[in-house]
């Protein structure tokens, strides 16, 4: 394949483009699922609103805080960038390192299992339950060939230039807000005012699904903690990759302007989305119902009361477009990562060169091949816990770094600086510190594997830098 040898990204995505980034790779179908989890956790309508809203906002202040640094740093590579300015290569690599490990490869195969999943709604042979070939413990099934099918699409799709996936990102991501719009819009038509009023009669009591015994055992202090930093897992989870948009940095026009207000706009459109389908669910579905729903499913036991049995074949629609654009969003944005530590000298050399279409094709195949490697271990599922550690830790590493870099670089130009600057970012710090802590706590099994994967890349860095 004929390279560029001009080696610059094209500028071709604007503010809506950008926005529609961030939208279309933070709604997946953990929207349409995690919200049984928060209530089994909380066991109540006040709790849940407030733990959507909770991560909304500390979503918002993480992307408006960022704008800062999107602004001072206008480059492909977004948070990989401003880590190393902030801190150091060491650092900045530990954070690529887990990207490519688990955050972004982990998320792009399980939101491509969630897509087959749902597809198998319309094509019962492609579900998992369809073992095409099985040695010893493995088993490779239909859900895993299609999940595999997609993301090598979209890999490819990516690989041909920025314009035609910028394209698929768009419209999907548009009919995935409408659609979704559309849901909350006929569920608020459908809500029925006894099952309103019985999810809020105690709106605030605390309490926990056993499922074993199918009943509620009331919560407070210490295990009240534990339970709400248990349910925050799902929330953040499904609120993540609204940074993706920092990464692409360089293909964005007026990135100084357009990269933090797509940050803002879009974190702001799906904490709207997220907590109006909440509010949808408890007007719909009677508290136990969302709590024991099948699979988790809870979207669609809301679609069956809302639209009867199509109601099935509606919301599996909707999240294979909503999954397939999530997807098409976290591809783009998370091979421009590699591109740049590889120039740094941190990760592959191919991976630092753009081909004729002025993408860093290599480094989407490295991750393709990896992203489809997690799908075959089954074990997608399991990642949850330690993406959202990760995760964490170094949002609150990098916006940190806003009060180093104000330090470091007092003269530095700041055409945009962190909204609420200094209480807000340090009260991001401190939500994100102490949640953090109570995962480590009460997840430390899995939690735990998280950090040490992260840790596994320091003797990583220091061989690469001896062959530098």
């Amino acid at each position: 394949m004929k390279e560029n040898n001009q080696e610059e990204f094209k500028k071709e995505l604007g503010l809506f483009d950008g926005t529609m980034l961030v939208v279309g790779s933070m709604i997946g179908s953990g929207i349409f699922i995690v919200s049984a989890d928060i209530v089994r956790q909380v066991g109540s309508a006040g709790w849940l609103i407030a733990i959507w809203l909770l991560t909304g906002f500390i979503t918002i202040v993480a992307a408006v805080s960022y704008g800062e640094l999107s602004a001072m740093f206008p480059k492909a590579g977004g948070q990989y960038v401003y880590l190393k300015e902030a801190y150091n290569k060491l650092i900045a690599f530990l954070y690529g390192w887990s990207f490519f490990a688990v955050i972004q490869t982990g998320t792009i195969a399980a939101v491509g299992v969630a897509f087959s999943k749902f597809t198998a709604y319309l094509i019962p042979s492609l579900s998992d339950e369809n073992v095409l070939y099985e040695i010893s413990s493995f088993k490779l099934n239909a859900a895993q060939i299609v999940s595999i099918i997609t993301i090598i699409f979209l890999t490819y799709l990516n690989s041909r230039g920025v314009k035609n996936s910028k394209i698929l990102l768009t419209v999907l991501t548009v009919i995935k807000i409408l659609s979704l719009f559309g849901l909350i819009l006929f569920g608020f038509f459908a809500a029925k005012g006894e099952v309103w009023d019985a999810n809020w009669a105690n709106a605030w009591g605390t309490q926990s699904f056993n499922t074993e015994t199918s009943s509620w055992l009331p919560i407070s202090g210490a295990t009240l903690i534990t339970a709400i930093s248990a349910a925050m897992v799902g929330s953040v989870f499904s609120s993540d990759a609204w940074n993706g948009v920092t990464f692409i940095a360089g293909e964005i026009k007026n990135p100084k302007r357009n990269v933090g207000l797509s940050l803002f706009l879009g974190t702001l459109i799906v904490t709207l989305i997220y907590v109006l389908t909440n509010l949808m669910y408890v007007a719909v579905v009677p508290l136990q119902e969302i709590a024991t729903a099948k699979s988790d499913r809870v979207a669609v036991v809301a679609s069956q009361y809302i639209f009867g049995d199509i109601g099935t074949l509606i919301i599996a629609v909707m999240i294979m477009i909503s999954t397939f654009a999530c997807n098409n969003g976290l591809i783009m944005a998370g091979a421009r990562v590699y591109y740049t530590m590889a120039k740094d000298g941190l990760f592959f050399k191919k991976a630092a060169h753009l081909n004729y279409a002025s993408v860093p094709s290599w480094a989407l195949w490295a991750q393709c091949f990896w992203a489809s490697c997690l799908c075959l271990t089954g074990k997608y599922g399991d990642l949850l816990d330690f993406v959202v550690i990760i995760v964490l830790i170094f949002y609150i590493l990098t916006i940190y770094g806003i009060f180093i870099l104000r330090k470091k670089m007092p003269d530095a130009e700041r055409p945009y600086k962190a909204f609420g600057y200094p209480l807000l970012p340090a009260l991001y710090i401190v939500i994100a510190s102490a949640l953090s802590i109570a995962l480590l706590f009460s997840k430390f099994s899995t939690c735990g594997w998280g950090v040490l994967i992260m840790l596994t890349g320091i003797p990583v860095y220091y061989l690469m830098k001896d062959k530098e």
